[in-house]
């Protein structure tokens, strides 16, 4: 039984390593019941050129739907996008849009910070935007994941993607008050009934961490709250579409859930994990 989704994917159309056509490939020889493209939505920033899709979607889109009519029948292939916090506009026009916070705006200098490039990057803004504070930083980066939550996306990307290079607290303390009541304070801009809370390894496949994510407090407040999860696997490679499931799935039972979500091309299925 086909009863598992990878619709959290990257393609050579943005910051991928495969065609669409690879991975999605791969997502049906792993089998997966859907199949979803979710490219990087159009910036103007300079370090996201070629790492994004075109302002003008037209190929993209045809693309997509190339292969949904190719897979008929044995995968549903769906429409999809992740919407950058730095994004102009809104998402129109897709069966499902991930909503995600990669950079860091500043009004003030006119100027953005990549949060999730490497530590070095990180670094800057740090500097740049908090002093030096990282704990302030991610207090900064909280706000802006509650903004984009509180728009309802069809799922949350990576919530605590703030500490990719975290590993060990180098940066900041991930068990502080300080921190926990940030973080817990953009899951709770989220609205568990329109929204899905994503168990991403992404981070783990790539090296970043050993878990995915989210933390596991922070989960255990999106039950409480009555929020669903969908396992995703960030892949930007044809490797990657369903890795580490298994480890997702655990973290998940560890929190409570006994089944997650599955986006289909007939809506949301419950499957057991």
């Amino acid at each position: 039984m086909r009863d598992f989704c990878s619709v959290h994917t990257h393609s050579l159309l943005c910051d991928g390593k495969n065609t669409l056509e690879e991975m999605a490939a791969a997502a049906f020889a792993a089998g997966a019941a859907a199949f979803g493209a979710s490219g990087h939505s159009h910036t103007e920033l300079p370090w996201d050129r070629g790492c994004v899709l075109p302002a003008d979607l037209t190929s993209y889109r045809t693309e997509v739907l190339r292969l949904r009519k190719a897979y008929a029948g044995q995968m549903d292939v769906l429409l999809g996008i992740e919407w950058d916090s730095c994004s102009a506009g809104d998402p129109e026009g897709f069966d499902y849009w991930i909503g995600s916070v990669h950079n860091l705006w500043d009004a003030d200098r006119g100027h953005g910070f990549c949060i999730d490039y490497d530590a070095d990057r990180l670094t800057e803004a740090c500097r740049t935007l908090s002093g030096g504070n990282f704990t302030a930083l991610a207090e900064q980066y909280y706000a802006a994941v509650a903004s984009m939550a509180a728009r309802r996306p069809t799922i949350l990307g990576h919530l605590d993607l703030v500490t990719k290079f975290n590993a060990g607290n180098r940066f900041f303390d991930e068990d502080s008050p300080r921190y926990r009541a940030a973080a817990l304070e953009a899951l709770h801009a989220a609205d568990p009934w329109a929204t899905l809370l994503e168990i991403n390894t992404g981070a783990v496949s790539r090296g970043y961490r050993k878990t995915p994510y989210p933390a596991l407090f922070l989960l255990r407040e999106w039950r409480r709250m009555g929020g669903r999860i969908i396992l995703t696997a960030d892949a930007h490679s044809a490797d990657a579409v369903v890795f580490f499931y298994e480890g997702a799935a655990e973290l998940a039972r560890a929190a409570g859930y006994g089944s997650s979500v599955l986006l289909t091309a007939a809506g949301d299925v419950e499957r057991p994990l």
